[in-house]
């Protein structure tokens, strides 16, 4: 790979973050609750505030991973790492409330009030990061960040405005705020960022973040297609924009939308459709991917179907109605009768679990080591990721992924 523009910051340039390695341990570290006159064994005090980590996996060499030693060894390595196949700690400075995963970039932010609450890395041909100014012509951008690098937003209240959420699509980005809305940056070329399209338009080096303005009330959620935007409401309206010849944008006809169309349903279909989807409980989220669907429903089970892996094993590659992936694959048991799933994430060809009990599993085409299980073997059914704390939430990309966690010890 011939890197044009490479951001590859020292350290006094960090804002705080940087990168170690952990290692795991053979056995859960958590206190053992025993009665009677059995001791017990307290491992951290009582008032101890849990320390937010964050964990990166998968193809590294666009510098997604945000890792730069991976992509350019340091003097104890000599070959670059473009896999890194098990969870990898990246510390920060703040806490991390959101991470998204593009193709070949991230973004993670924080909810902290600082001027600095959004990072970028990986490729950012696109100006999917944002402006990111070389070190040598601030005229100039770099095409891939290979460590998390501050992107400036055009806030009129930076130190009053909080960063809600971030999403990626294959080349461009949103970031949903607290009081000043919805942002955007990157490629354009369908309207996915939410503006007129200009004809030949550059995109390398641009200086481009968009502010939204087109909603009749309050964003309270964000969400990326490859190359299309949608946009939920705190009164519940559904608005999208961007490519839509697959009916994403939820439109009969194939057409590129430069304006938002307010949308009751969204699915992946030609027009919105109600899914009775019988038998699935209540449903309470959704996660879709190239070719697969998977839902949660209130009492934490989780239904998938579509076409690809689906997490019941090699036989079952196509469905055209909900599949149960039996709870006893994401641990519950009669002795742990209450683990249920409380969250699911979706890549392009690969799905993600997170348990109440702070457990990540994960599901299907193992592209580039995107999994995290320490191997490239495609995974059939949930497999559990050896990640220290308790898992959050999760970011799946095409080929890499971000877990967030908190831990007390």
């Amino acid at each position: 790979m011939a890197f044009s523009y490479v951001r590859l910051c020292p350290r006094h340039m960090r804002a705080g973050l940087q990168v170690c390695w952990y290692a795991t341990l053979s056995k859960a570290s958590r206190p053992q609750e025993k009665s009677g006159s059995d001791p017990v064994f307290q491992y951290v005090g009582q008032h101890k505030k849990p320390t937010h980590k964050v964990f990166v996996w998968g193809f590294s060499f666009t510098g997604a991973l945000g890792i730069p030693t991976f992509v350019v060894p340091d003097s104890g390595r000599k070959k670059p790492r473009k896999y890194q196949l098990t969870p990898y700690r990246l510390e920060t400075a703040e806490q991390i409330s959101s991470a998204a995963c593009g193709y070949g970039f991230t973004l993670i932010a924080s909810p902290s009030k600082d001027v600095t609450k959004l990072w970028g890395m990986g490729l950012n041909k696109d100006s999917q990061l944002g402006f990111q100014r070389t070190q040598h012509d601030r005229h100039k951008s770099y095409d891939y960040v290979l460590e998390p690098s501050p992107v400036a937003l055009p806030l009129v209240e930076p130190l009053q405005t909080r960063v809600v959420q971030v999403a990626c699509g294959r080349a461009h980005s949103l970031v949903l705020t607290d009081r000043e809305g919805v942002f955007s940056m990157g490629n354009n070329a369908y309207g996915q960022c939410g503006r007129r399209i200009v004809e030949d338009e550059v995109y390398s080096g641009s200086h481009i973040i968009h502010k939204i303005e087109s909603f009749s009330s309050r964003v309270i959620q964000v969400a990326c297609g490859q190359d299309h935007s949608l946009f939920l409401t705190e009164t519940g309206k559904v608005f999208a924009c961007g490519w839509g010849a697959d009916g994403q944008t939820g439109q009969c006809a194939s057409h590129i939308y430069l304006l938002f169309i307010f949308l009751l349903f969204i699915f992946q279909m030609n027009s919105p459709r109600h899914l009775p989807l019988k038998g699935c409980g209540k449903v309470v989220q959704a996660a879709c991917g190239g070719t697969q669907v998977a839902i949660l429903n209130d009492k934490g089970e989780v239904f998938v179907w579509g076409y690809g892996i689906l997490g019941k094993g090699p036989k079952l590659s196509e469905s055209s109605t909900p599949e149960m992936i039996p709870p006893t694959l994401f641990g519950r048991s009669e002795f742990n009768p209450s683990g249920v799933v409380s969250r699911i994430r979706c890549g392009l060809s690969h799905f993600a679990a997170v348990t109440d009990r702070g457990e990540l599993f994960v599901w299907g085409k193992n592209v580039r080591g995107c999994l995290g299980i320490g191997k490239k073997d495609d995974q059939y059914f949930p497999w559990r990721v050896t990640v220290p704390g308790q898992v959050v939430d999760v970011a799946c990309g095409v080929d890499h992924m971000v877990a967030l966690a908190k831990s007390l010890l």
